[in-house]
Order: C-alpha cells, then structure tokens, then sequence
C-alpha cells in the first residue's frame, strides 16, 4: 500500500513547514489528486488517521480535491476531460491523444495551522 508512504511524507512535510512558521497544531491539509495519479482515495484516508495520530495534525481534516483528467488533441487544438484511463479519444475529431495537461498531481495544496 504505496498511499501509507504518500501519507507519511506528507505528515513530514506539513510538520516541516508548522514548525518553519512556529504553528503547533495543524487544522486542515488539503490535498489535489489527479484522477490518473494512481492514488486509492480511501487508503490514503486510512494512512491519514494511522499517520497523523501522535503528529502536530492529529485530530486535523484531510481534505482531497479530486483533479479531473484534461487531454489535448493536437489535430483540432482542442481540450478536453476524459474519465478514460488509458486511451484518450478525442470527442470532436475522433484523433487519440497522449498529451495529458492535468490528471496525474499529487500536490499539497493547503495547510491550516496555528
């Protein structure tokens, strides 16, 4: 379960940056997950719970805002979202596309903390 590595460095992170601006408790994280990123939604919010208890987030809210897959087709110079995972079909010309804009992010986006 690869999502408990993601949580632990996440914590580490959020924890790194607490203490840089003297916070003692964090409130929120909000993470950005792309649809494509590869990420089990659940089990991160299970290692969440497992990794945050003893930290400066315990008792903090995960918030994950789910990004959606955007393509470009470069035939008809036009984007698009997909909720395909692989193939990514173009809905007005029909061309296939490798080039992905977003879908695959795994960002911290937000920490609240005091």
């Amino acid at each position: 379960m690869h999502e408990l590595g993601i949580m632990q460095a996440t914590i580490e992170l959020v924890e790194t940056q607490a203490r840089a601006h003297a916070a003692t408790r964090v409130h929120r994280i909000t993470l950005k997950i792309g649809k494509l990123a590869g990420v089990e939604i659940e089990s991160l919010r299970f290692a969440f719970d497992v990794v945050a208890a003893g930290s400066m987030a315990a008792g903090a809210q995960l918030e994950i805002v789910s990004v959606a897959a955007q393509v470009y087709c470069k035939k008809c110079s036009m984007s698009f979202s997909t909720e395909e995972t692989h193939i990514f079909a173009c809905p007005q010309c029909g061309e296939y596309s490798a080039e992905l804009l977003q879908g695959r992010e795994l960002e911290l986006s937000q920490i609240e903390m005091s």
